[in-house]
């Protein structure tokens, strides 16, 4: 039997959601794409379906937020046999732990915005009157956040060599018998990059709760110009958005509360969780941060050390709201993602009582932050204010001026406000930190990796996968090094 990889299957993944809208439209890869969208309803149907399946346990539902924060240091595993323990360890190769739900998972959703953005152009070519294009702009961010998330899994980080191989860029429905091949890092990110410019043409530039709008497509440029070290970029797109004053931070006595609803005021884009659709119960990310005493440590991840020495700077600092005693009496179970320590969220089950948080404007006041002190011409006392707005959840830490703000406060505040989504692990290998483990609590084996490794340890990126290598010869004199 021939083994399905990227290239084969591409929208198969239509016919399983769990909500019946999801079949009305024929989904297809090779054959006419006209018969795919006719309507504009035809449209929202199938965004509706990619943003589902962007929320399962390969991508954003549960494995890449887990990833970015289980490999930045801040996460420790207490005990093994949770099934992402090589996550934490590093114990990864070709046919062991590889995580190729990233590699598959990532290009059928890839594949399903190629096949609504084609469907889309030959509509318009033929002259519809159809209004399309936020559906179209839609597809187009969605893409290039996943080329984006992508290359960060499988290549060198831009500014460490962006002549290096990073992944297969895919922007036309493929034959079955397609066999692309790696595009290096920069040549991924142009692709990226052609994607969210064209594409913030078409998005509204008002909220649309649970869909990609003109702010979400600039908040995702922001995070894509940062990793690229073109910081003035990364700036004018995190301003406009905080300019535009659609958003608004959580106030201090609210910031606790907001993990218990969906869309609150920074949610900037959240993949909605309906309960009974694609809700993965005990196999969730709020699951997996379940260490407390209260319930029997029945995840995997608690906080380390290092984090809650972070946040212990300041013993009133809001944030403590989230957490609770994990199995080592220490205050470091995190309930973001169960809506509180309650796990009373808006009504879903206890274990997804929150939709995925993939961008909120806290993250964008730390980028504009970051992106004014390191741009070419440095603007410290404006670095130090945006850092304020964030670093006021710590009530009693000393404001940021001109002359103390630094890209390690920064980072610091980042890694407190955005604990638990996904984000620490990027930072540390985008800014070339070193990553120190707090493995002095860890039962589990550590032969995989040292106590504290950098982005030159050949781990930080993972193997492309044996089963991919094999359907694809073309790909494999382009396995990555170690591997």
């Amino acid at each position: 039997m021939k083994k399905i990889t990227l290239y084969i299957f591409a929208l198969l993944s239509l016919t399983t959601f769990s909500c019946q809208d999801f079949l009305d439209v024929e989904p297809t890869n090779s054959t006419d794409s006209r018969s795919t969208i006719q309507t504009e309803s035809d449209a929202k149907v199938m965004v509706n379906g990619l943003l589902v399946q962007m929320a399962s346990a390969d991508l954003y539902g549960r494995n890449f937020m887990l990833y970015g924060d289980a490999k930045g240091g801040d996460l420790i595993i207490v005990s093994q046999g949770r099934g992402l323990d090589a996550l934490y360890v590093f114990n990864h190769s070709e046919n062991n732990n590889n995580y190729s739900g990233f590699w598959s998972a990532g290009y059928n959703r890839i594949l399903q915005a190629n096949n609504i953005i084609h469907s889309i152009n030959e509509l318009q070519e033929a002259g519809t009157e159809l209004e399309l294009d936020s559906y179209k702009g839609q597809a187009l961010t969605l893409r290039a956040l996943l080329h984006f998330d992508l290359v960060r899994l499988y290549g060198k980080t831009y500014t460490e060599d962006p002549s290096a191989l990073g992944v297969p860029v895919v922007t036309e429905l493929l034959e079955a018998t397609a066999q692309p091949t790696r595009s290096t890092v920069e040549e991924v990110y142009q692709q990226i990059l052609n994607d969210l410019q064209e594409a913030e043409q078409l998005l509204p530039k008002q909220t649309d709760n649970g869909y990609i709008n003109y702010f979400a497509n600039k908040a995702i440029l922001s995070r894509v110009y940062m990793t690229m070290g073109k910081y003035e970029e990364a700036l004018i797109a995190a301003e406009e958005i905080i300019e535009s004053g659609l958003y608004t931070l959580y106030s201090n006595a609210n910031w606790v509360n907001s993990w218990q609803s969906q869309y609150g005021s920074e949610s900037i884009f959240e993949i909605t969780l309906a309960k009974d659709q694609g809700d993965l119960g005990a196999g969730s990310l709020g699951f997996y941060y379940l260490r407390s005493q209260e319930d029997n440590a029945l995840g995997n991840f608690t906080a380390s050390d290092y984090f809650i020495d972070r946040l212990a700077e300041d013993e009133e600092d809001v944030r403590w709201g989230i957490f609770t005693e994990d199995e080592l009496d220490r205050q470091a179970a995190c309930y973001k993602y169960v809506g509180s320590i309650d796990k009373d969220g808006d009504g879903k089950e206890n274990y997804t009582a929150v939709n995925v948080k993939v961008i909120r404007l806290s993250e964008v006041y730390l980028n504009a932050a970051e992106s004014a002190l390191k741009k070419s011409s440095p603007d410290a006392a404006k670095a130090a204010a945006y850092l304020n707005e964030i670093r006021k959840r710590s009530p009693n830490l000393t404001a940021a001026t001109a002359s103390t703000v630094s890209e390690q406060m920064i980072l610091d505040e980042k890694s407190k406000e955005l604990y638990g989504e996904g984000q620490r692990y990027w930072d540390m290998i985008r800014t070339n930190q070193t990553i120190t483990f707090n493995d002095e609590h860890v039962g589990v084996a550590l032969q995989h990796r040292e106590k504290s490794i950098d982005r030159t340890f050949y781990k930080t990126i993972l193997p492309i996968p044996k089963t991919e290598l094999d359907a694809n010869p073309a790909l494999q004199a382009q396995q990555n090094p170690g591997y």
